[in-house]
């Protein structure tokens, strides 16, 4: 039990911009050419902090540990007047460097007492980095979510309210939870927010001192948020409307601005999720969504291809040539004003040709309760409450004949990338960074900080193989499967999407192999099934679900047999989420090993054009470098592609906003 005297204060924080700021947030950022000159004469100079980095670090590591000798000698009371002196000395002083080392010092200590986790001293430097604002870099199973917790206790302690986010409602909890004895230790309030809550519990939510949520769930509280406030960002404008509506904001309004945030997987939510904006709709007339999904899909099934439309499969995008609009235009006579329009039937026209055939269910979607649910790409998660803009989701329900609900019509959109520069301070850690370092700095000032290690890999990578058929590889799949389970070892199957997951789930059972599956259909059962993935013979099949922030306990047999072996069936769009699948064997520095089974069918090569893919097909001896670097050159397009496309997001929502400055409108 702490003393009294370390019991947390209602006292307002010293610190000027939490205290006599209502609802702080950097101001958008300006984006003239001035603007990116000072960037690229900015990023100049992180060369020279890169090489200061390790030289400083080894010294703040130092210093630290000269503080945790101190702080290992002292009883629980002793402990509680450290908490509070620590505590004051942030609040008076703020975030100056001694303050932290002591800080950082004390967290490590109460992480050693409550939950029998001593931080190393390259985890030390994850969190250093996360209090200046950098990404830490962290190969998985270094222990992201504890270092996380050094960042986060030390700013709650100077009095900033913190946000933790990560990629789903059922991480946000399990961090919350395995970190809770700590921060109570400390006097800090904690919370997560969930999907169901209410706006009162939300409220009481994100007014703790570190508040764990999900990336949409918080980006769309924000949303609500900006509602309130009609847009305004001012901060002047915002206090004058607030003496006038004083009651109102504060039934409604439910974050207290936008302190600092520790993203977790943040390549995933700054970057991959980037390329959707976020939306808060409300719905249209279902009966006349019904009446323009049908013909929108009736016309397009009519149209041919290669004369009325191109399919761009590695842009994912419908191109209608001049004989298509001749043939829309023909066919638009006698309908309803919505086909009048030249514009407006062109694109119904695309969006139908785009659910018909670059939308698959399975892999893009499930239908589940007679409903069409949005598989997310890089988490392999239902997404419950999103719905594709533009009709899009009407059409898809039409195709698969189920109920066609309403349409969403926008009233307010941001971008994630919006989102995040407005925080006064924005930290993050993954395990794949390097890939997207220039896009981090440019976008969000984010600098990568590659922390090393506390112990060498010792995964081993198998050269992959690439056949011609799909048929081929899942059986090579199985049978290395069966071979590795035989050595008592476990083995986890990932696949990229439900149908393939079905697929193997499928041969396993024709093979007689007990096994389970984890996908988009039964995350439910998540917890269960990666408790018992590191058994002895246990074979898991999952999407990407197993991807991320996934741990799998190695029984002891099963570490001496060799560890996990990790089987990738499919490359991935990004490079980043096959190392993160990988990831999940080698853990610690225990022994593990990926194979990867490779397909020239596979849909990344849908691009690469027939007469190479049969080329290739029909010399199998000899070919498999040429083909490995078939996939390598495909996934590095399709990777420029999504930049480019995030890169547009950026100059669309721009543009937007700058007209909506003129209009009045929201954002």
């Amino acid at each position: 039990m702490l003393p009294p005297s370390a019991t947390p204060s209602a006292t307002p924080t010293a610190f000027p911009e939490v205290r006599l700021e209502f609802y702080p947030e950097r101001a958008d950022p300006d984006e003239g050419w001035l603007a990116t000159l000072e960037t690229v004469l900015a990023g100049g100079g992180l060369h020279v902090r890169r090489l200061l980095r390790p030289w400083r670090d080894r010294v703040a590591v130092f210093a630290i540990a000269r503080a945790g000798r101190r702080l290992r000698a002292m009883d629980e009371e002793e402990l509680g007047r450290e908490i509070f002196q620590v505590r004051s000395t942030l609040r008076r002083h703020g975030l100056k460097r001694s303050a932290i080392h002591r800080a950082l010092a004390l967290v490590r200590e109460v992480s050693d007492r409550r939950i029998g986790l001593r931080h190393h001293d390259v985890q030390i430097r994850g969190g250093l980095a996360m209090l200046r604002g950098e990404v830490a870099e962290m190969d998985t199973g270094e222990g992201k979510t504890v270092t996380a917790a050094l960042a986060a206790a030390t700013a709650a302690l100077a009095g900033i309210p913190v946000h933790v986010i990560t990629v789903n409602d059922y991480l946000a909890g399990r961090d919350r939870d395995n970190l809770s004895p700590i921060y109570e230790t400390l006097g800090l309030t904690h919370a997560v927010v969930e999907t169901d809550m209410k706006t009162e519990a939300r409220q009481r939510a994100y007014a703790a001192d570190i508040v764990y949520a999900s990336n949409k769930e918080l980006a769309f509280d924000y949303l609500r948020d900006r509602i309130v406030f009609g847009g305004q960002q001012n901060d002047l404008r915002r206090r004058l409307r607030r003496l006038t509506e004083q009651d109102e904001w504060g039934r409604r309004i439910v974050l207290r601005g936008l302190h600092f945030a520790i993203v977790d997987e943040a390549d995933s939510v700054l970057i991959d999720e980037a390329r959707t904006p976020l939306i808060i709709s409300q719905q249209s007339d279902p009966a006349d969504e019904r009446e323009w999904a049908t013909t929108a899909l009736t016309i397009a099934q009519e149209m041919v291809p290669n004369r009325h439309y191109r399919l761009r499969l590695e842009e994912r995008r419908v191109e209608v040539t001049e004989a298509g609009r001749q043939f829309l235009a023909q066919r638009a006579e006698g309908l309803g004003d919505a086909w009048q329009s030249w514009l407006r039937r062109e694109e119904a026209a695309r969006q139908a040709l785009t659910a018909l055939f670059l939308f698959h269910r399975g892999e893009h979607y499930l239908v589940l309760d007679g409903k069409v649910q949005i598989v997310d790409e890089y988490t392999g998660r239902v997404q419950q409450d999103r719905s594709w803009s533009d009709g899009m989701h009407q059409l898809v329900e039409a195709k698969e004949g189920v109920e066609i609900t309403a349409r969403n019509l926008s009233i307010a959109r941001m971008t994630y990338q919006r989102l995040f520069r407005r925080y006064r301070l924005l930290a993050g850690m993954t395990g794949t960074a390097r890939e997207v370092r220039s896009e981090l700095w440019y976008v969000y000032d984010l600098d990568v900080n590659r922390v090393p290690p506390n112990r060498r890999s010792k995964l081993r990578f198998r050269r992959p193989r690439v056949v011609s058929r799909a048929r081929t590889r899942w059986e090579l799949v199985v049978a290395s499967a069966q071979r590795e389970t035989a050595a008592g070892r476990a083995v986890l199957i990932g696949t990229r999407s439900v149908a393939a997951s079905q697929t193997v789930s499928e041969l396993l059972t024709a093979k007689g192999l007990a096994h389970r599956v984890l996908n988009a259909e039964n995350d439910f059962e998540e917890a269960e099934i990666i408790a018992d993935a590191g058994q002895p013979g246990r074979i898991t099949v999952a999407t990407n679900l197993a991807g991320r922030g996934v741990d799998i306990q190695l029984a002891p047999d099963v570490r001496k047999a060799g560890g996990l072996h990790v089987i990738l069936t499919e490359r991935h769009d990004a490079g980043r989420i096959d190392r993160q699948l990988a990831g999940r064997a080698g853990r610690r520095g225990e022994p593990g090993s990926v194979a990867t089974f490779l397909s020239l069918e596979d849909s990344l090569l849908d691009e690469v054009r027939a007469p190479i893919r049969k080329l290739l097909a029909g010399f199998p001896i000899g070919t498999n470098a040429l083909r490995r670097e078939l996939f390598d050159r495909a996934q590095r397009a399709a990777e420029r592609n999504h930049a480019r496309a995030r890169k547009e997001l950026v100059r669309q929502d721009k543009r937007l906003n700058t007209m909506l400055s003129f209009t009045g409108g929201l954002e």
